[in-house]
């Protein structure tokens, strides 16, 4: 099930992504576990889906350019589809706190990007105050547009489940993924308990993706939250490094450091939460976004003979 409602000259190939058992992780939480792998959108992150339908809508309002404030996902999907509709994308990133492979994605498809000396909350208020000159469209999760598009991945669970899970964790950052998530399920008539991981230190975080100090969608979380839809999970930068390392050698699954909080939050919930439950992890990114996060020795430099490489075996 991909993204609906989407010109076919600008989409990507965004959703229909797939949904893999997590057999190791399944039997140490013991519940169901599967992983949503949305880092194998077009541009490798869960953004595509709301982005391909935002950058749609703005070439029918007639806008020139669309704008945005990125940690680097939400930049990276912006410029690839602004490329593809003929329109300019402006980046707005918070200095030094963006990375490297995700400001290369911007730059390699024509974005202009700009750093901002400030924070990302710095940043977001630049955009909007950009999105209200003639000829610019914001395309951050404040445009509902991206919500209409995010949401599909709630139906595609349900498609590839053969109904809906019972609990689906993801990460929390700006919170417009979590509010997607979360309309896509009531609408789609299921109410499954969705867990959601954020960082302790927000603004400082090594999980770069969820380095937003003030969610944007604060209010409509806590909403969530008060209703019963929704819990959020604290986790120190301790938990989500596990969590992530898990992943990857447990599971062979390489997210980029933020995609990791939702199996942090499902690792501190209680017992009755999960056991016998069917689970999702929603891993929002590829590990390929932030390769610096992984320490990158090699184990030894050894001579082209076979002696040697059994010695360093051994």
């Amino acid at each position: 099930m991909g993204v609906t409602a989407v010109a076919s000259w600008l989409s990507l190939g965004e959703g229909s992504t797939p949904l893999v058992p997590a057999r190791a992780l399944s039997e140490s939480l013991s519940c169901e576990l599967h992983l949503k792998c949305e880092g194998l959108n077009p541009t490798g992150s869960f953004k595509d889906r709301g982005m391909v339908v935002a950058v749609q809508r703005a070439v029918q309002s007639g806008a020139r350019s669309v704008v945005c404030a990125s940690t680097g996902n939400t930049a990276a999907s912006a410029a690839a589809y602004a490329a593809r509709a003929g329109l300019q994308a402006v980046i707005l990133t918070p200095a030094g706190a963006t990375a490297g492979p995700k400001r290369a994605q911007a730059r390699a498809v024509g974005a202009r990007v700009l750093e901002v000396r400030g924070t990302f909350d710095d940043a977001l208020r630049l955009c909007r105050e950009l999105g209200e000159r003639d000829g610019f469209t914001v395309v951050n999760s404040l445009n509902p547009d991206r919500i209409e598009g995010q949401k599909t991945v709630a139906g595609e669970l349900i498609e590839q489940l053969g109904g809906a899970p019972d609990v689906v964790a993801l990460p929390f950052g700006g919170g417009g993924n979590v509010t997607a998530v979360a309309r896509g399920f009531e609408e789609a008539g299921a109410s499954p308990r969705i867990v959601v991981g954020e960082a302790e230190e927000r603004a400082t975080t090594w999980a770069s993706a969820i380095r937003i100090g003030v969610p944007a969608h604060a209010e409509r979380v806590a909403e969530l939250v008060a209703a019963g839809r929704v819990e959020v999970v604290r986790l120190t930068e301790e938990q989500l490094r596990a969590a992530w390392e898990r992943l990857a050698r447990e599971e062979g699954a390489f997210c980029e450091p933020a995609s990791a909080a939702g199996l942090a939050a499902l690792e501190l919930c209680d017992e009755s939460t999960l056991a016998g439950k069917v689970a999702v992890a929603i891993l929002t990114g590829h590990g390929l976004k932030d390769p610096d996060a992984v320490p990158q020795p090699v184990d030894a430099v050894v001579e082209p003979t076979l002696e040697a490489v059994l010695e360093v075996l051994s």
